[in-house]
């Protein structure tokens, strides 16, 4: 049996998390969640994750931070940003870095599987930027 691809969901809002997880494991995935991005960055997982879903706005690190610090690092993690206060700036800002997919709650959970499915197959083929 193939290995399933493990999905990080780093977002502030408890219940959000546990519902994104839960959606997500349907979908056969296997996840890790996190309360902030501190707490990601310091699990040592973004090694072994194969694509992130992070919420814009939490405290300390933003979701579009937390990309780009993996970036700098030499981690090119596919990336979905979820967010409740979309930001045409920020969205554009979000693409043009390389994020696979910007998507605004509150959202069909139909949309945020093909978010992840759209990063990982962008991934494998070696769509995404270099920074």
């Amino acid at each position: 049996m193939a290995e399933r691809l493990l999905v990080a969901i780093v977002d502030d809002d408890k219940s959000f998390r546990s519902a994104t997880r839960d959606l997500l494991k349907a979908a056969g995935y296997s996840t890790a969640t996190f309360e902030d991005a501190k707490t990601f960055l310091e699990s040592g997982n973004s090694a072994t994750t194969a694509c992130l879903v992070a919420d814009m706005r939490m405290p300390g690190m933003s979701g579009l931070d937390l990309y780009q610090t993996l970036l700098a690092s030499g981690r090119e993690l596919p990336t979905v940003i979820i967010t409740a206060h979309p930001e045409e700036m920020t969205q554009l800002r979000a693409r043009e870095i390389g994020v696979s997919c910007y998507l605004s709650k509150p959202f069909a959970p139909e949309e945020l599987i093909e978010c992840v499915q759209l990063a990982l197959a962008k991934s494998q083929h070696g769509d995404i930027p270099k920074s």
